[in-house]
């Protein structure tokens, strides 16, 4: 594996089990940073080493770059690897990372830092010919912001600069909301990001979420593993994704594949990334939305159909390695489907429900994944993300892969928390969602208030 032979792995849950799973096939050494409510935790029964980083405040733990990189070096790691959230889309990770003589597993800081800015990234993308929505720049204050919402048309979307995961992000259908609205997005944006800065896009109502899996090494070797459809969402956060989507074309899919390498190239990405676009259903125009950079949520559908480690490459590509595959190798084959299991309480608004599992007993069988940190005792703490498991099956086509999601669902027990296992349940025999006539907006408009 060249230089890397031991990794700190700087982040918990199912994604921390998932590095460290990589690891161990690998044969690299892991440590594991942990907050003192994830001591218990799997990932702590797994990794090599485990060390406690502070309270379980993610501001005091998590989020804390200097510790990280105090604990990476104390223990004698050679490489971070952030995973998903917390600090994976910070620049200051990186450089700290670089200036330590770490190896940091993920992209180059320019990379975060320019595609990471929402509007820089914007520009980049308008540059090389690649379809933006329509928008504006930088709005200061509301005066600026009502201008800029009446030129674009409304309904529009309030969008952080610095913003991902739905935060700072709020729909306005009328020039009459736009104030207080402009208002609470700007705030939530200041406490989410440290950064309030906010700017318009025109809304598309009938809109379709397609992203693009690429993977590029430090030798300009760049590929793509083709797309995910992520449009059913609950306040822009994705709840069920799937590869490939059923609405695109061939011929969408590859205006939309070459467009992810184009821009990947253009800025000399480095690692694993998703270029996210926005598909207009009624309009069969696809616009860019924006850049993650960093190992996706939904990361597993893609393996499923490709049979790619994204995870090992991510690694390897960060040790120096050219990419162990080329687009020639790369095929589709099947249909995966992916469902976020949470400790939340749907009939409640989604209430968070932590506490204590008393019952832990995931479903097997033929196509059927379940990447999680659950085990029967496990006590789910109050201070995070309440995802729990990520539920993934694989079929010949969609309509297998659906009947294997409910059986699966099905076979499902959890108790001792509140889980979103009936929603799902509900959700794969609604017909919408079977013929396809869904779009982001459906699960709120829709489903939820039919259920």
């Amino acid at each position: 594996m060249g230089k890397i032979s031991r990794i700190f792995v700087a982040n918990r849950g199912e994604i921390a089990v998932r590095i460290l799973k990589a690891n161990r096939e690998l044969g690299i050494e892991s440590v594991l940073g942990v907050s003192e409510a994830d001591r218990d935790s799997l990932a702590a029964r797994m990794a090599d080493r485990v060390v406690c980083i502070g309270p379980p405040q993610p501001l005091e733990s998590y989020l804390r770059v200097d510790t990280i990189i105090t604990a990476a070096l104390g223990t004698g790691a050679d490489a971070v690897h952030p995973g998903y959230g917390f600090l994976a889309e910070q620049p200051e990770l990186g450089e700290a990372c670089a200036d330590s003589g770490l190896v940091f597993i993920g992209p180059k800081p320019e990379n975060i830092r320019k595609m990471g800015d929402k509007l820089v990234a914007r520009e980049i993308v308008k540059e090389l010919g690649v379809p933006i929505i329509p928008g504006s720049e930088l709005v200061h204050d509301f005066e600026e912001a009502l201008l800029m919402a009446e030129k674009v048309g409304f309904p529009v979307l309030l969008k952080a600069a610095a913003g991902g995961g739905g935060k700072g992000m709020k729909t306005v259908k009328r020039p009459d909301d736009l104030k207080t609205v402009f208002e609470e997005a700007s705030a939530e944006a200041r406490a989410a990001f440290g950064d309030d800065r906010i700017y318009i896009e025109h809304l598309i109502p009938n809109a379709r979420h397609i992203e693009v899996q690429i993977l590029a090494d430090r030798f300009g070797n760049i590929v793509h593993l083709f797309e995910r459809d992520c449009s059913l969402q609950r306040r822009y956060q994705k709840m069920v994704e799937e590869a490939p989507s059923p609405a695109i074309s061939d011929d969408m899919r590859e205006k939309i594949c070459k467009a992810a390498l184009t821009i990947a190239d253009h800025v000399n990405y480095e690692n694993a990334g998703t270029i996210e676009t926005i598909l207009d259903q009624d309009q069969e125009k696809f616009y860019f939305l924006e850049m993650n950079t960093r190992i996706q949520v939904e990361h597993p559908v893609t393996e499923m159909i490709t049979g790619k480690d994204l995870v090992k490459e991510q690694i390897r590509i960060a040790g120096g390695e050219p990419l162990s595959f080329t687009q020639e190798a790369v095929a589709m084959k099947g249909h995966a489907i992916e469902c976020r299991i949470n400790a939340e309480l749907p009939e409640a608004d989604f209430r968070p429900s932590p506490g204590g599992i008393t019952d832990w007993r995931p479903p097997e069988g033929k196509g059927i994944r379940v990447d999680s940190h659950c085990y029967p005792g496990y006590f789910v703490p109050p201070y995070y993300d309440s995802l729990l498991a990520k539920l993934i099956v694989k079929g010949d086509d969609r309509t297998e892969a659906v009947e294997r999601m409910g059986y699966a669902l099905a076979n499902f027990e959890v108790n001792g928390v509140d889980i979103t296992i009936p929603f799902y349940r509900n959700l794969m025999k609604n017909l919408d969602y079977l013929n396809g006539n869904i779009n982001t907006r459906w699960i709120e408009d829709v489903f939820l208030r039919e259920h």
